[in-house]
């Protein structure tokens, strides 16, 4: 029932982002801090928070807006001091994850022009000049290796998503048709058993009373008491039949006995409220699989150590519900496993709805809710 979702790695990737951008942002401020410099550095920061982690957190690479304002504040920075550029380290990924590469590309090509450009303009081409060009070159070169491989590791990741997603997606469609295959094979068993035995028996009910009226020369009593047999046998087979189609837990007993005794275990505290009311067959086995399911989920995947299961009685529905103080799960995280929607699509088929309540660290409530007069 704790189940992980891939949407974990983007927030943890984007929690990455953030530490590395906040090193870069102080390390550059602590340089630029006897300057006007530092007030478009923190512009920038602030507007990475507002606009920046948003288009990220989604992998929005339409994020010009963001990018336009971000370079611009760099270059005001550049321009107030040129040791500025070493901001580059945080801008250029930013450039690079939110623009198509070529224009995140030219733009990191020029950030690493600038500061040599004002160099040159406030010293000319003399030896600050010629000491920043091999820097400025390098910068470049990295800007462009650095750039190649983030395109690559997004485009491997949006693939990646994509996969997972069609696996899903495949996975879910297997469930159901395989489930509609069981259906279909248990239908047609069914009707097998019926034409076999019931339609047999049914029959000969029909012939037998056929005859009785349609002769009157005929030994009515003897005919009505073969046609009473064959409906006494007919009737038998119904209730075998029945029978063989209730779970071991059902027979011989009511839904709240049958739920008493799967609830027997050690740490399980069961109750029933209200006056327990006869429900159809289908309806007592899909609450029966329903607290089964969610007690062993309980166990297996949540680690409770207590489980509570209550049955209460009502006069228009009945509701199940089994609470646990397992680990929980976030119910809006992707999902590898079908354990709740199978118990979902089992209410479902009897009228009912079902409600999970959960959230990591604070176990977990499924309940079941059914109408009494189900069908039958």
């Amino acid at each position: 029932m704790s189940e992980a979702g891939t949407a974990v790695a983007p927030q943890r990737r984007l929690v990455l982002w953030d530490l590395y951008f906040a090193v870069s942002y102080l390390v550059t401020a602590v340089l630029v801090l006897d300057s006007a410099a530092v007030v478009p550095l923190t512009a920038g920061a602030v507007w990475y928070v507002v606009a920046g982690r948003p288009a990220m957190a989604v992998e929005d690479r339409r994020g010009g807006v963001f990018a336009g304002v971000l370079f611009g504040l760099f270059a005001v920075a550049v321009l107030l001091k040129p040791v500025s550029g070493f901001a580059l380290f945080a801008v250029v990924p930013m450039l690079l994850t939110t623009l198509p590469t070529a224009p995140a590309l030219v733009l990191a090509t020029v950030g690493n022009l600038l500061p040599a450009v004002v160099v040159w303009w406030h010293f000319g081409a003399g030896p600050e000049l010629r000491g920043l060009l091999p820097i400025t070159a390098l910068g470049i070169a990295v800007s462009t290796l650095m750039g190649l491989w983030i395109t690559k590791v997004v485009r491997q990741n949006r693939e990646r998503a994509q996969l997972v997603d069609e696996l899903r997606r495949n996975r879910a469609e297997a469930a159901r048709l395989s489930r509609a295959a069981g259906v279909a094979a248990e239908r047609e068993r069914l009707a097998r058993e019926i034409h076999d035995t019931l339609a047999q028996s049914l029959t000969s009910v029909i012939s037998l009373i056929d005859a009785a009226e349609s002769d009157p020369r005929a030994d009515r009593a003897r005919l009505l008491g073969l046609a009473r047999a064959a409906a006494e046998d007919g009737l038998a087979e119904a209730r075998h039949f029945v029978a063989a189609l209730s779970p071991p837990a059902l027979r011989g007993g009511s839904l709240a006995d049958a739920l008493r005794r799967q609830a027997s275990g050690p740490g399980v505290d069961y109750d029933v409220e209200g006056t327990e009311v006869p429900l159809p067959m289908a309806t007592q086995v899909v609450l029966l699989r329903v607290a089964q399911e969610a007690m062993a989920n309980a166990r297996k995947h949540a680690g409770a150590t207590r489980v509570a299961v209550t049955l209460v009685f009502g006069e228009v529905e009945v509701e199940l519900a089994v609470v646990d103080d397992g680990r929980g799960f976030d119910p809006a995280a992707a999902t590898g496993g079908f354990g709740l929607a199978g118990m979902r699509a089992r209410v479902e088929e009897v009228g009912g709805g079902l409600t999970v309540t959960t959230a990591p660290g604070e176990g977990t409530m499924i309940t079941a809710t059914v109408p009494v007069g189900s069908a039958r």
